[in-house]
């Protein structure tokens, strides 16, 4: 077993290692051996690395810390090494603090620590949450599916606080749909437009019936299901020839009101008489656990007794790994740091932040 450490010292540890995807940088062996009191079972496929820990302390629910170890490229521009964390003014700086390295440290840590539990306690990690995630989080779940694993409840420990750290708990998360349109034309000359069809002159008029239209209400859950352009191009960069055809593409991130097939209606109203393709994809789907759960209300009460702060529950942001896990009927909340520099450069988190959140997810270990 590898030597016990403080939670900031385990998350300088993770933050040393350059685990851009789908490259674990060894990680998880480390995590593997530094619970070595945890059963392992790794579900390793298509390059990516998956390890699944889990210790059957007594009869009773089966509660699971979930996350991912990859992080994203670091990008030019740091003013510090993105691989080597930097300590300055209680700030721990480096690629992969807020997401999500510190939320690993905090619940690796707390299970390490985890003397008594009332049930079953385990561990998912992947090495591909960032990338495709095609062979990350989803096939371990079919995995413990096949051998009746499943847990019944599931903490991810992305990073959830808007403001202040204990402000955000994530109980679900909106679907993902993207759309690719092509509208269909017939080139010309720009001197004759009555001898062609510019399809440029006849989305102009519908562009304003879509751009940033709301689909649906939204409910207590969720925000409304809005219809963002994310791209239109047309013709040869000539001012004399019309084109021949127009692209576009959009995303709606979905509540559970708004479907491929409401929103393939709605496209075919504002679009009739028009000769077009409509191609929708789905990346995710919409899903939410109820704000009366026990997962729920154990974690806001572990975050009130810990900084005091009344949390709120959201379903806002983009997708998280939860996509693939609350269809199993798993209920699944996500919680960890402050996510202002998410992704960017000179990603950073507080000390403070990272010992708060192992305390939370040791009071939650106690008391579930």
């Amino acid at each position: 077993m590898e030597k016990k450490l403080d939670v900031i010292d385990l998350l300088l540890k993770l933050l040393s290692s350059k685990s851009v995807t789908p490259d674990d940088g060894g990680l998880l062996s480390y995590i593997e051996n530094y619970l070595a009191d945890f059963e392992a079972t790794w579900v390793n496929e298509g390059g990516v690395k998956n390890l699944f820990l889990t210790k059957k302390f007594a009869e009773g629910e089966h509660l699971c810390f979930a996350g991912h170890v990859d992080v994203v490229p670091a990008g030019e521009g740091w003013e510090t090494n993105p691989f080597i964390p930097v300590i300055k003014e209680g700030m721990i700086y480096a690629r992969g603090t807020q997401d999500m390295k510190s939320g690993v440290a905090a619940f690796v840590q707390a299970m390490r620590e985890c003397q008594n539990f009332k049930g079953r306690l385990s561990l998912l990690l992947t090495s591909d949450e960032e990338g495709d995630g095609t062979y990350g989080t989803q096939i371990v779940l079919k995995h413990l599916k096949a051998i009746d694993l499943l847990p019944d409840y599931c903490i991810i420990a992305e990073p959830t606080c808007e403001e202040v750290f204990g402000d955000a708990i994530k109980i679900g998360r909106r679907g993902s749909i993207n759309g690719y349109l092509t509208l269909k034309g017939k080139q010309g000359h720009a001197a004759y437009p009555e001898k062609a069809i510019n399809p440029i002159h006849d989305i102009a008029p519908v562009l304003s019936a879509i751009a940033a239209y709301e689909l649906d209400n939204g409910d207590d859950n969720f925000a409304p299901s809005k219809m963002v352009i994310t791209d239109i191009r047309a013709g040869m960069e000539v001012t004399n020839v019309t084109p021949h055809s127009l692209k576009a593409m959009f995303n709606v991130r979905n509540s559970t009101k708004t479907s491929q097939a409401s929103i393939e209606k709605y496209i075919a109203e504002k679009f009739h008489g028009l000769n077009y393709e409509l191609e929708l994809q789905q990346g995710s789907y919409p899903f939410v656990t109820n704000r009366d759960s026990l997962i729920v209300n154990t974690l806001r009460d572990a975050i009130r007794d810990i900084t005091g702060v009344e949390t709120k529950l959201s379903t806002a942001g983009g997708t998280s790994d939860g996509r693939h896990i609350a269809p199993y009927g798993i209920e699944v909340v996500e919680f960890g740091v402050i996510n202002d520099r998410i992704h960017g450069l000179n990603e950073r988190t507080s000390i403070k932040e990272v010992e708060s959140l192992y305390k939370i997810f040791v009071k939650i270990v106690e008391r579930f």
